[in-house]
């Protein structure tokens, strides 16, 4: 069975190896003015705010006590910053490092490509050809450019003027229009039947 004396010593251990993002970690701190809660950078603004007061009424004890406060999270503070400082320090190396690398590895190719095929023309590289010349494909003509027809595209029709009403045919007129219009009568049999 554990002891609950190592049980704690490795608890507060473990904060102490990954300290996180301090910077934005919300702490309480127990000052002689009762509790102070907040991020490291705003407990030290109410520690130092504290000290100007104290030292204000001529407490001189209190002022220490709450300056040392402040000093205690501005060191928290500062060791978090530095060690972030290194980590992206750190980080922007590794990315130089890799970038270069990376540079090295396509001048290679390239200088690789180059060595083994002298005659043959690098893609993309080069005069580009003139395409004007070339011949053009035949291309049936169906008046489809694979473009969809929207209203805004149809050619505008121009509006058709009403057209005036007919006059009455004459009565004269109209009977030798019925006569052209009828067809001529059919041939009969002298027995009196129709020829078909």
């Amino acid at each position: 069975m554990r002891s609950s004396k190592s049980r704690s010593r490795n608890k507060s251990n473990r904060n102490r190896n990954n300290p996180g993002n301090i910077i934005n970690r919300v702490f309480d701190s127990s000052g002689p003015e009762g509790k102070v809660r907040g991020t490291p950078q705003q407990i030290i603004d109410k520690y130092n705010q504290l000290t100007r007061d104290a030292f204000l009424s001529n407490d001189r004890v209190a002022g220490e006590n709450f300056q040392q406060h402040a000093e205690h999270y501005t060191r928290l503070l500062g060791e978090a910053q530095r060690e972030i400082e290194t980590r992206r320090q750190q980080a922007d190396q590794q990315n130089r490092e890799r970038q270069q690398r990376d540079k090295d590895a396509r001048a290679e190719r390239a200088e690789a490509q180059a060595n083994t095929a002298p005659d043959q023309p690098v893609p993309g590289e080069g005069d580009q050809p003139d395409l004007s010349q070339s011949p053009q494909p035949d291309i049936a003509d169906d008046g489809d450019n694979g473009l969809v027809e929207t209203p805004e595209s149809k050619p505008r029709r121009q509006p058709t003027r009403a057209r005036k009403p007919r006059k009455p045919a004459r009565k004269d007129e109209a009977k030798s229009s019925e006569s052209a219009q009828d067809p001529a009568p059919k041939a009969t049999d002298p027995s009196g039947e129709a020829a078909e």
